[in-house]
């Protein structure tokens, strides 16, 4: 094991098409962070984006799959920090917020700090927007825990544990649900600090598409709740092909102590067929628990090899 010498700050920027907004982008955070070292990952932009990040003083790379979870883990897998501090190239967020969420990851060693969204300002928080913010993150706190207010945030600050035990999959901008609940499955210290959100500068324009990215986002949430959580997701159709079998079986059974006979061999059938798939969905749902426990146990392993924040030493397994 090695001494630290001095913490490391990154701060993560992944654009596409925000030559209008960059600029300011990385000029806040090197005011309000110099000791930062300021990544921008353009993602195929056809404008001037790169040029002017550059000019800005920002280090430059690139990432060719189109996605901002593809270059969120391109970025994760590339820079080595302490602390890293991810936010969109779109001047929404304030940078003069980023000293605080970075002074509370250190000072109480949290994994993860999440800059909930506040405005009053219509267009850089749509009333639509804000709804489906709050039924889809409702939904992820009712499942993994009720730590967070607004999931969907892209101002966060996580330590170098979380993100080197961060198993991206995600391509687009559900990659905030999958930061989450990788945090919420993990019991990962993390909290939540207010801070001013403001409409994009003009001539930048949004690429996130409501409804399209509000289903994928959904789907994704799916698919956490059947990889982290299969017994409950499981219990659903165990439960309704239950009810269906009973409602479909019921008057058969009646038929048959009344009268000895079953004179709806349909219905009966299609019962029987009821009552072995809600069997067969429990037992699947049973299983895949039983490995998705394990499969957590080894993540918390891979979490846990590397050092806290604010730890004074470096594990070879972590190490650079």
């Amino acid at each position: 094991m090695n001494k630290v010498s001095a913490e490391r700050v990154a701060v993560l920027i992944p654009c596409y098409n925000e030559e209008a907004a960059i600029a300011s982008v990385v000029q806040g955070f090197r005011q309000a962070l110099p000791e930062a070292v300021i990544y921008v990952y353009d993602n195929n932009s056809t404008d001037r984006t790169q040029e002017v990040a550059r000019q800005a003083g920002a280090v430059v790379r690139s990432e060719t799959r189109q996605g901002k979870g593809y270059v969120v883990c391109r970025m994760f897998a590339d820079i080595e920090a302490d602390y890293y501090i991810l936010t969109d190239g779109d001047a929404t967020y304030e940078a003069e917020a980023a000293p605080a969420l970075l002074a509370a990851a250190r000072e109480r060693r949290l994994d993860m700090v999440n800059g909930a969204r506040v405005t009053d300002r219509v267009a850089a928080y749509r009333r639509g927007h804000r709804l489906g913010n709050r039924v889809l993150t409702g939904m992820v706190m009712a499942i993994f825990g009720n730590r967070l207010s607004d999931m969907l945030s892209g101002y966060r600050v996580f330590s170098r544990r979380f993100v080197k035990s961060f198993p991206a999959f995600s391509s687009g901008f559900e990659i905030e649900t999958e930061l989450t609940v990788h945090a919420l499955d993990l019991g990962m210290p993390i909290e939540e600090i207010s801070t001013k959100y403001v409409e994009r500068p003009e001539g930048s324009v949004s690429k996130l598409r409501t409804y399209r990215d509000g289903f994928r986002i959904l789907k994704t949430i799916l698919y956490l709740v059947k990889h982290e959580r299969p017994f409950l997701f499981f219990m659903v159709p165990t439960v309704l092909f239950f009810l269906l079998g009973i409602v479909a079986g019921l008057p058969v059974v009646v038929d048959y102590m009344n009268t000895g006979l079953v004179p709806r061999l349909p219905t009966a059938v299609l019962a029987t067929g009821l009552m072995m798939l809600s069997a067969l969905s429990l037992v699947c749902g049973l299983i895949l628990d039983s490995v998705a426990r394990g499969r957590l146990e080894l993540r918390r392993l891979m979490y846990l090899a590397c050092p806290g924040p604010g730890s004074d030493v470096v594990f070879e397994g972590c190490a650079d």
